[in-house]
């Protein structure tokens, strides 16, 4: 089953939002309520949709939001708020959706039906398992540009931003070559997806980063490009 979260300030929204969720879809969802963000957050526990109050007392809806944000990538983040100023900040913090009270249950259904849709898409997307400093994260392996190994740590740059965990580059390779990467210099492993052109001993990723390819692969990592393109075609 889904699992969503509702926080909001006023039971009476939260119960009522809860129950339009439910409304001919109680197999579908289990739905749980919180009075607060801080309650949500220190409840521990992971939800894969979030309908989240912006305006609330002590910790409001964007704070309560970027906290999570920390540890949970994944959850879809539906924003309910009484404001439509709000909306610019809401999406700032990668807000899933946007609804203005009072809530309607067409509206909830909406944003449930894309949400699930997403999600679908997301299952057949090859995923992979990072350990970081942060903790334990889930991304796609599409959203990887590359791995660099400096300083003992393996920082992995992502279109999410930059992660950093404890592995050997040799160990990322055997892990990532299925997945279409490879190494062009000791240091770094490269999606070859994310590759948009080599130029002399740099290789421009598709978010414009330039990562060294070393004489000694030169020859290696152009041809392992090569049968990836291939094979794309």
């Amino acid at each position: 089953m889904i699992q969503i979260a509702v926080c909001d300030d006023q039971k009476l929204v939260s119960e009522k939002i809860k129950e339009m969720i439910l409304h001919g879809d109680e197999n579908r969802y289990e739905v749980e309520v919180f009075s607060d963000g801080r309650a949500l957050l220190n409840s521990g526990k992971t939800f894969d949709i979030l309908f989240l109050d912006i305006d609330m007392p002590g910790l409001d809806g964007i704070e309560t939001a970027k906290a999570l944000r920390k540890s949970d990538k994944k959850v879809k983040i539906i924003y309910i708020t009484n404001y439509g100023g709000f909306a610019g900040y809401a999406f700032g913090v990668h807000a899933f959706g946007y609804l203005l009270k009072p809530v309607k249950e067409p509206d909830i259904k909406r944003q449930l039906k894309e949400a699930r849709e997403y999600m679908e898409k997301e299952s057949e997307r090859p995923m992979a398992e990072l350990f970081t400093k942060a903790g334990r994260i889930r991304i796609a392996v599409e959203d990887i540009y590359y791995f660099e190994y400096t300083s003992r740590m393996l920082q992995v740059h992502t279109r999410e931003g930059v992660y950093e965990q404890q592995e050997k580059i040799s160990e990322c390779l055997e892990k990532m070559r299925p997945y279409g990467f490879a190494m062009p210099h000791k240091s770094f492993v490269v999606n070859l997806d994310q590759v948009r052109g080599i130029r002399g001993y740099d290789i421009t990723l598709m978010d414009g980063s330039i990562v060294p390819l070393s004489q000694k692969k030169g020859k290696s990592f152009r041809e392992e490009l090569g049968l990836f393109l291939a094979g794309r075609m």
